[in-house]
């Protein structure tokens, strides 16, 4: 009963971990403004396509991550320490709200730019949904999960959190009319804050396990 309980603490602290660094219903006004000329079929394509590939790169960082660190030999801590300090450092901006007026400011300069291009692989899929704080967090927790029952379950609550994020987007107008921009401006600072906590509880750890090899 152990082993099933801290599996399943294991899988929730993932699934909640990608909730948060993602956050899908922050990205809901940035998704409105980068579709809300284009028609309804347009938006729903886009929609999927972003989601397909934000879900394959995770996926394949899951798998694959652990063997990229070795292949450059760099280690797990040294990983963790760099994915802690990139979270920190989109928690901070997350907290502040500079990361989605940068990203909306950006949206109104380039509203013609995105309405010509595909945006679906670039920027929603990559690196809006699977961007690096994602991917790093994806593949630290591979390395240290990596038996192939957990791989498994790993890809699966990818799939159903890309799924999450399709269902979120398909009633993004929705949540505009309830949250409103304050409701979801709050929502991405209390985001920031959890994330900024587990940014340091990275570094804090990779710390302590380099001291111990030392020591």
């Amino acid at each position: 009963m152990d082993y099933v309980d801290s599996d399943f603490k294991i899988y929730l602290n993932f699934f909640a971990v990608l909730f948060a660094l993602i956050n899908p219903i922050g990205m809901i006004p940035i998704f409105i403004g980068m579709t809300g000329l284009r028609s309804q079929n347009d938006r729903n394509r886009i929609n999927l396509i972003s989601n397909i590939t934000a879900a394959s790169i995770l996926i394949v960082s899951l798998f694959i991550g652990s063997f990229i660190l070795s292949f450059f030999g760099i280690s797990i801590e040294s990983f963790r320490i760099a994915g802690g300090l990139l979270i920190i450092s989109v928690a901070t901006s997350m907290i502040n709200g500079q990361l989605m007026s940068k990203l909306l400011l950006k949206n109104n300069k380039n509203k013609v730019a995105y309405n010509k291009e595909n945006i679906s692989i670039i920027p929603l899929g990559m690196p809006l949904i699977a961007g690096p704080g994602a991917i790093s967090s994806t593949i630290i927790w591979s390395t240290h999960h990596n038996h192939y029952n957990n791989m498994i379950v790993g890809s699966i609550l990818i799939l159903f959190f890309s799924f999450m994020c399709w269902l979120l987007f398909q009633l993004a107008p929705y949540f505009i009319r309830i949250l409103g921009n304050t409701g979801i401006n709050i929502l991405t600072r209390i985001m920031g804050l959890l994330l900024m906590s587990l940014g340091i509880e990275f570094i804090i750890a990779s710390i302590k396990i380099i001291f111990t090899k030392i020591l």
